[in-house]
């Protein structure tokens, strides 16, 4: 693939993830907020059923905002790679960026089950987020989790797109999807459990956001990615202690 091909590759995704924080900076929260025609489509609908539509398409655009960015070098590293072996590469590489993202829809509507029932369970408040007690349990479990085996494992493929394309290539639309959504459960199992942070100062806080996805960019891109996540989660940790300790 041309260099040009994969500036233009950049410059997409650079436009789907600032679209998709401009919908987060607007943020619809009721039919009417997307146009009278949407109002009108909805209306004959249960009100539950409206209202999770409406938080998972909250949760899958915040999931585009905040990790297509961090994925990035994957996605341009594939198309490098593709366009040596066949003019259909970059087609080939929105397929694996829509693997990717499969991944994380799929997470978008766990999110959204899981927002739901905290609600009714009293453990998420008016303004979605999470009761002391539950968010520096939150807080210390994601720290904790910084530490463990499998989120070593899942970085160390997130900081390798080459030795990720070596062990796992597979050639043409239907191969480039498969290793997205290989690599979206590697970026899942890494990332999960920064991303129920959001639950911790609200969902719709978007300083906090951008503060994840500053975070998660940095973990995959700075070297010694260890040193990165155990500050992170010796940092979380005491986070945690402190707001169980304020409660």
């Amino acid at each position: 693939m041309a260099v040009r091909d994969r500036a233009y590759i950049l410059i997409e995704i650079a436009a789907i993830s600032a679209l998709a924080w401009l919908y987060l900076v607007r943020m619809p929260m009721t039919p009417a907020d997307f146009g009278d025609l949407a109002a009108r489509i909805v209306a004959p609908l249960p009100s539950p059923v409206v209202d999770f539509t409406i938080a998972f398409l909250m949760w899958t655009v915040m999931m585009v905002a905040m990790m297509l960015p961090s994925a990035s070098p994957m996605i341009l590293t594939y198309s490098k790679i593709a366009g040596g072996r066949d003019n259909a590469s970059f087609f080939w590489t929105w397929m694996f960026a829509a693997g990717y993202l499969a991944v994380w829809t799929a997470f978008s509507v766990a999110a959204t089950i899981a927002q739901f029932l905290l609600i009714r369970a009293s453990i998420l408040t008016n303004a979605l987020a999470l009761v002391p007690v539950a968010g520096a349990l939150v807080l210390i479990g994601a720290g904790i989790y910084q530490f463990t085996p499998w989120k070593t494992v899942c970085l160390r493929h997130c900081q390798s797109p080459a030795a990720f394309f070596l062990t796992r290539w597979r050639d043409g639309a239907a191969g480039a999807l498969r290793m997205g959504i290989q690599h979206g459960v590697l970026c899942l199992g890494c990332c999960w459990m920064l991303m129920v942070l959001l639950f911790v100062a609200g969902v719709m806080n978007l300083v906090w956001v951008a503060a994840i996805t500053v975070f998660v960019l940095l973990e995959k891109l700075l070297p010694y990615p260890r040193v990165v996540a155990a500050t992170a989660g010796l940092a979380l940790v005491v986070s945690g202690v402190i707001v169980f300790l304020n409660r």
